[in-house]
């Protein structure tokens, strides 16, 4: 769960849009095999994550970065995560927001509905599907920085660094459970 005095001192960074619109051209395979190892093994690492979403399990989320050139498409059963560069019709729900307060609520760093309510945030279609989603990635107590520098093997620890003092600039904490500085 969220702690209260975890609270962001204000908005998180975007990405500028002229980074992302350099990243336009940029090809997605690289990227999509990259995310859909890490999802792979938060998944061998946490089996149960997905049990969660009980009868959603089925569901398929769209998941928009608003300052990046791409979108996610994320199913959890069997465990998947595309790439695309629009989020096609069909999925279930549709979920909004910049990177950072993407990544800071997939760490459990913000209040989801703070950010709904401020607009920041926003949910579209099977909202009872998002709620079992996020309920899911909050008992999994995510630690991306582990997860990502899991993939450089020998370099995995000072990959780690690098992943933390990345996520401190960005949504200001340097260790999971956190809180924001």
């Amino acid at each position: 769960m969220i702690d209260p005095s975890a609270a962001s001192p204000g908005p998180l960074p975007t990405i500028p849009p002229l980074v992302a619109f350099a990243m336009r051209p940029l090809p997605l395979l690289p990227l999509q095999l990259v995310l859909a190892g890490v999802l792979q093994r938060i998944h061998r690492r946490n089996p149960a994550i997905f049990d969660r979403l009980g009868d959603h399990a089925r569901a398929r989320f769209g998941i928009k970065p608003i300052d990046l050139p791409f979108a996610f498409v994320v199913e959890a059963m069997p465990p998947r995560l595309s790439v695309v560069r629009d989020l096609p019709r069909g999925v279930d729900a549709r979920i909004a927001a910049s990177l950072a307060n993407l990544l800071a609520l997939l760490e459990g760093k913000v209040d989801g509905d703070a950010l709904m309510f401020s607009r920041e945030l926003v949910v579209e279609g099977d909202v009872e599907a998002v709620l079992a989603l996020r309920n899911a990635i909050d008992d999994a107590q995510l630690d991306l920085a582990a997860e990502l520098s899991s993939l450089f093997g020998p370099l995995a620890g000072s990959a780690r660094r690098a992943f933390e003092a990345a996520r401190y600039r960005v949504i200001g904490s340097s260790r999971p459970g956190g809180e924001f500085r």
